[in-house]
């Protein structure tokens, strides 16, 4: 039996979530919480897979430790603990989980928004302290009321479905998206200064990057109506919190809710905890029962995908193919490998200067970048100490100094619906190699300008010769004198009686002592043996 693929889960997750992974074949999962950062360090070079949510942090000498990892899964939406770059130099695919804790955090924020305008923590607080001053705490209604999110993407989307259900008005800031996108979900596109001016209500929903970290600092919040209030159920730094306590210390705002921080824990000496307009919760955005469950076990069949050499759906860094378009190109890059493979058994040695891929008919209508990875993968994986996959293939061939070019011909070519090519240039010669998908296999169907239909498993035996009379079965005999079993044969020629090109499937390798016996008869001009 082959060794089970090893699978580390160093953060708490659901384990209903995980049930998948448990229950896949040839997995084995662990899960261990408590490890120490050195710890872990120390084990995970026996892993393949490694699960984590915020806590555990994945560096670079992590990564670089983690030599058969092939996959690092985020339970939740952003990746800030891992070292991505890290990661896809290694060849290591980075996925997560964008779409699980959506809801969740969505009324969180509502929740938020709601605890604000009513005083909510602080009535109750006020209550079980024995007290009863109702004036104290007099809210306002958020019907009418503007609210303006910073970000525009699918969390913000749930928030505004629930505010505009509250009555609210709604503005949006997000250069990423058209005002007609904002205007077909009843949002109003702004610039930031109209956003902070008009807001009564603003709430951030970006990740935190170099662009948006203190994105909503002091100047900012001078801007907004005194009367206005702030939420960050997002991730911490994108409000400034020395400049949030400022602002509301001085009333030009009238309270806040926050539910990330740019320190977590919330250190026991932040400004923040002292000040009674200020909601404070300990990143709750995903912690619901149904959202940790299905980002758990989102993260949990994409590990699954990995291991088993199939595209993840939410990889960070990889091109994410649409669920819809999965089932159309799996057997491509599937094709796209094998075809560089097939060519890199051709040219030997050979150093590469260009690789060009070309897909004709409604092939042309999708990404190519798998497809494209996929055959970079193949082509190099057997030139290179370290592992070569979808994620870095395109990074290593640059590095390599190899010109990359793909094109779309979205023609269909008159023999196959959808039509593969594959050019490789080397300082000496160049090879072409096409292929298709027929009736669900991988087929290789020309050997530069011979047509020559073939499957792409296997042993093959790859002869040029003149066509002449003879000579297939003279190939024939020797093999089968050497008792190499011959499962099927396909001949591809331009015309009669001119350079042909033969492939013939094997049972076994041909030995090199038989092909030296193969090239002595005449007439034929090379002889290759690949094995796909």
């Amino acid at each position: 039996m082959a060794t089970p693929y090893r699978v580390l889960v160093s953060d708490t997750l659901s384990d209903a979530g995980l049930k998948p992974l448990r229950n896949a074949p040839g997995i084995q999962v662990d899960v261990r919480t408590d490890l120490a950062p050195e710890q872990l360090l120390e084990i995970i070079g026996d892993y393949d897979a490694l699960l984590v949510r915020s806590s555990t942090q994945v560096t670079a000498a992590l990564i670089q430790a983690g030599k058969r990892l092939r996959v690092v899964a985020r339970a939740g939406v952003g990746v800030d603990n891992i070292d991505v770059d890290a990661a896809t130099q290694a060849g290591i695919i980075v996925v997560n989980a964008p779409t699980g804790n959506v809801v969740a955090a969505a009324e969180h924020t509502i929740a938020m928004l709601m605890a604000l305008a009513r005083h909510i923590p602080q009535a109750d607080a006020h209550v079980r302290a024995g007290r009863w001053q109702r004036g104290r705490f007099m809210g306002v209604e958020v019907r009418d009321k503007v609210l303006g999110t910073v970000g525009l993407g699918r969390v913000a989307q749930e928030v505004v479905r629930r505010a505009q259900g509250l009555g609210m008005r709604v503005l949006a800031y997000d250069p990423y998206v058209t005002a007609d996108f904002a205007t077909q979900r009843g949002v109003r596109l702004v610039d930031l200064d109209t956003l902070l001016v008009e807001s009564d209500f603003l709430t951030v929903h970006v990740p935190l990057t170099s662009q948006t970290v203190n994105l909503i600092d002091r100047a900012q919040l001078q801007r907004m109506k005194p009367t206005a209030r702030v939420l960050n159920v997002a991730r911490g730094g994108v409000i400034n919190e020395d400049a949030l306590v400022a602002a509301v210390n001085a009333g030009e705002i009238a309270g806040a809710a926050l539910d990330v921080f740019t320190q977590e824990p919330l250190p026991p000496d932040s400004p923040l905890r002292t000040n009674d307009k200020i909601i404070l919760t300990p990143h709750l955005g995903g912690s619901t029962h149904e959202a940790q469950e299905q980002v758990a076990e989102d993260v949990a069949l994409q590990v699954i995908d990995v291991l088993n050499d199939r595209p993840a759906r939410y990889a960070v860094n990889a091109p994410i193919i649409p669920p819809n378009e999965l089932d159309f190109l799996v057997p491509y890059i599937d094709l796209s490998e094998r075809m560089g493979r097939f060519v890199r058994q051709l040219i030997g040695e050979s150093g590469i200067t260009r690789i060009e891929v070309t897909a004709n008919g409604e092939l042309a209508n999708f990404d190519l970048a798998y497809i494209k990875a996929g055959a970079i993968k193949g082509l190099l994986s057997d030139l290179l100490t370290i592992r070569v996959n979808l994620v870095n293939a395109t990074l290593l061939a640059e590095r390599r100094g190899i010109d990359l070019m793909e094109r779309r011909l979205h023609q269909h070519e008159a023999r196959y619906e959808n039509l593969l090519t594959l050019t490789v240039r080397t300082p000496h010669e160049t090879w072409t190699v096409r292929g298709s998908v027929i009736q669900g296999e991988p087929y290789i169907v020309g050997v530069n300008d011979a047509w020559v239909d073939f499957p792409a498993v296997g042993h093959l035996l790859l002869s040029s010769h003149q066509d002449r009379p003879g000579i297939i079965g003279r190939v024939g005999t020797i093999l089968g004198q050497s008792d190499v079993n011959i499962s099927f044969m396909h001949v591809g020629r331009r015309a009669p009686r001119t350079d042909a090109v033969m492939v013939l499937g094997t049972d076994e390798p041909t030995p090199p002592a038989l092909l030296e016996q193969l090239l002595a008869i005449p007439h034929i001009n090379w002889l290759k043996t690949v094995t796909l």
